[in-house]
C-alpha cells in the first residue's frame, strides 16, 4: 500500500459510525465517504454521482455485466473479449448458463487486442439484440492495451452500453471516464496501492443496472450494504496519489521493464515475449492516429503498447508453476496465468485466445513491476533465472 493510503485508512479506523446513520458520528463518516467519492471522481474524469463503491473489482464487474444485461432484457446478446479476467468472463458465462444470455467471445489478434472491425462485425450480426459489451482497458496477464475509446464509440453508434474493466489501467495509464466514452468502468484498491477488499464501479448518469444485491438501498440503490469508510478513504488516497504520480512512475517502470525484457532475452535466447511487442509505451506517435466512421474524431489516438510494469514470457520446455516455485525459493515472486483444477495446471485462456498452444500457455510467467520495484529487483531476477529455467526443463524431461 502507498503510505498515503495507509495514513488515510488508519485515521478512519479510529472512528465509529455508519455512513447511513443520521447521528453525529454517522454524519462524520458520511462526509469522509462523500469527500472520497469526490476525490476519485476528480482523479478519473468522472462526476461524484457516478462513483459507486463496491468490495472490489470482481463485484464491480458482476454488477456491470449482470446488472446491465438484466436491465436491457429482452435483449440477449453479451459481447465480451476472449481475454477478459475471470471476474468478467465468469459472470457472462453464468448468464448464459442460467439466464438465457447468448455470450459471444470477441476474437483477439496475436497480441491479445480486439480490433474495431471485429466488434463492428459482431454487432452487425444482430445489433438490436445486443444487451451490453465488455472489453478490458488493459490485459492483466500480457499487458496489452485495448483501443477502448474506439470500441466504446462503436458501441454508442448502436446505442449499446459499454463496460471496461480498468483494474490494470488506473494508476499505470491515463484514464478518464468521461474521455473514454465508457458507460461503466471497474477499478479496485489493491492494484493502485490501496487496501484490498474495496473498489468502485464508475457508472454513467442515466444508466441503472439491476442490482445484484438488495438491502438498504445505498449507492444509488444499485449496491446495498454498509459502506466501509476506512477502506474507501484508503482507496481515494491511493487513486489520487497514483494518478498524480502516474506519468513519472510510468517512465521509471517502462525503463525497468525494457531492461528486464532485454536481459531476459539475452539470458534465455529461446524465450518468447507475449503481448504487444511495442515497448515504447502507450503514447501514440502521429502515424498512430485513427480517423473514420464510428470513431471519436479525426486524429484520435489508437491504443498500442503494453502496461509499463508488465513483462510476460513463455519459457519453452518449462512448466510455469514449477518455474514459479523455483524462482520463489530465490526470493523472486512472479505469477502464472494458469488456473489449477484438481491439482492439474490449466493453460491460460488468454494465451490460448492469442493463438498459443497449450504447452506454451502452461510454460508462461508474468513479471510485474510496481511503485516499490527497483533496479536491484531486476538484477536479482536475471541472476537466478538461467539456473531456474535449466532446472525446470530438466524436471520436465524426467
Amino acid at each position: 500500500m502507498l503510505p498515503e493510503a495507509i495514513e488515510a485508512m488508519t485515521e478512519q479506523l479510529k472512528r465509529v459510525g455508519n455512513a447511513s446513520s443520521l447521528h453525529a458520528a454517522g454524519r462524520q463518516v458520511r462526509r469522509v465517504v462523500e469527500e472520497s467519492r469526490e476525490t476519485i471522481a476528480d482523479a478519473l474524469g468522472a462526476r461524484p454521482s457516478e462513483v459507486v463503491f463496491t468490495s472490489g473489482g470482481t463485484e464491480a464487474d458482476n454488477l456491470a455485466i449482470k446488472g446491465l444485461y438484466w436491465a436491457r432484457r429482452p435483449r440477449r446478446r453479451v459481447l465480451i473479449s476472449s481475454v477478459e479476467h475471470h471476474a468478467a468472463l465468469d459472470p457472462a458465462h453464468w448468464l448464459a448458463d442460467s439466464q438465457g444470455a447468448e455470450v459471444e467471445l470477441l476474437e483477439v489478434d496475436e497480441y491479445g487486442r480486439v480490433h474495431p472491425d471485429t466488434l463492428r462485425a459482431a454487432i452487425d450480426r444482430d445489433p438490436g439484440d445486443v444487451a451490453m459489451i465488455s472489453v478490458m482497458w488493459a490485459n492483466n496477464e500480457v499487458g496489452t492495451i485495448q483501443p477502448v475509446h474506439v470500441l466504446a464509440a462503436i458501441a454508442h453508434d448502436h446505442g449499446i452500453p459499454f463496460h471496461t474493466d480498468a483494474v490494470q489501467a488506473v494508476g499505470q495509464l491515463p484514464v478518464s471516464f468521461a474521455g473514454s466514452g465508457a458507460d461503466a468502468l471497474t477499478l479496485t484498491g489493491h492494484k493502485v496501492g490501496g487496501p484490498m477488499g474495496v473498489g468502485a464501479l464508475l457508472l454513467a448518469r442515466g444508466l441503472t443496472p439491476v442490482s445484484v444485491q438488495h438491502g438498504g438501498g445505498q449507492e444509488r440503490d444499485v449496491r446495498s450494504g454498509t459502506l466501509d469508510a476506512p477502506a474507501i478513504a484508503g482507496l481515494a488516497a491511493a487513486v489520487s496519489t497514483a494518478v498524480k504520480e502516474q506519468e513519472a512512475l510510468g517512465r521509471r517502470l517502462t525503463a525497468l521493464r525494457d531492461d528486464l525484457i532485454h536481459r531476459v532475452r539475452q539470458a534465455i535466447p529461446d524465450v518468447v515475449l507475449n503481448g504487444d511487442p511495442d515497448l515504447r509505451g502507450a503514447s501514440p506517435s502521429p502515424q498512430d492516429q485513427l480517423e473514420g466512421p464510428g470513431l471519436p474524431g479525426p486524429g484520435f489516438p489508437a491504443a498500442r503498447g503494453r502496461l509499463p510494469g508488465n513483462a510476460h514470457f513463455s519459457f519453452p520446455g518449462c512448466e510455469g508453476d514449477a518455474l514459479l516455485m523455483l524462482l520463489d525459493a530465490k526470493g523472486v515472486e512472479c505469477s502464472t496465468g494458469s488456473a489449477c483444477s484438481a491439482g492439474v495446471a490449466q493453460p491460460s485462456h488468454v494465451l490460448l485466445a492469442m493463438g498459443a498452444d497449450a504447452a506454451a500457455a502452461r510454460g508462461s510467467l508474468r513479471f510485474t513491476l510496481g511503485h516499490t520495484s527497483t533496479q536491484e529487483d531486476v538484477d536479482r531476477l536475471i541472476e537466478v533465472l538461467p539456473a531456474a529455467v535449466e532446472r525446470a526443463r530438466r524436471a520436465g524431461l524426467s
